[in-house]
């Protein structure tokens, strides 16, 4: 059972996870009419060889259930964002394809969502919370188990 301490620093970070997230998505929203979610999408696909990956593991990156990154990637392709082909090699297995639009809107996105990190987390943050943060998230993500996996 964690003490009273360790549920203070468990709920400020979900807060400021919260808070942090709402503003980015608010902004994203209003100044590209773009979702976070949408954002991250085609950030994982950017950055992915060959700006293509299988769905199962685009759903693990942007950390969507396998029905919900399939939903998102329907409003994407339909947006000419994102394409779909069928995975080499494998008859089952469909792959998400970055398009050159879907390229082109994540360059124009960024420049609000890195300036609302900017605002939002790096100007709020010294030089050394931020790298005693960096290391703590980065502790806490290797001793996570990977999703899917059982407790």
């Amino acid at each position: 059972m964690p003490t009273r301490t360790e549920l203070a620093v468990w709920r400020s970070f979900l807060r400021a996870h919260a808070r942090i997230t709402r503003h980015l998505e608010t902004e994203l929203v209003s100044e590209q009419s773009l979702s976070l979610a949408s954002y991250d999408v085609l950030v994982q696909l950017a950055e992915a060889p060959g700006r293509r990956m299988r769905m199962t593991e685009l759903a693990d990156a942007v950390l969507l259930s396998r029905s919900g990154v399939t939903r998102l990637v329907d409003r994407l392709e339909r947006t000419g964002l994102v394409g779909r082909e069928r995975a080499d090699g494998d008859g089952r297995g469909v792959v998400a394809v970055l398009t050159q639009a879907g390229l082109d809107r994540l360059r124009t996105a960024s420049g609000t969502h890195l300036a609302g990190v900017v605002r939002h987390f790096v100007e709020v943050l010294e030089e050394t919370e931020m790298g005693a943060f960096g290391r703590t998230c980065e502790h806490l993500a290797e001793a996570a188990p990977p999703l899917g996996d059982g407790p």
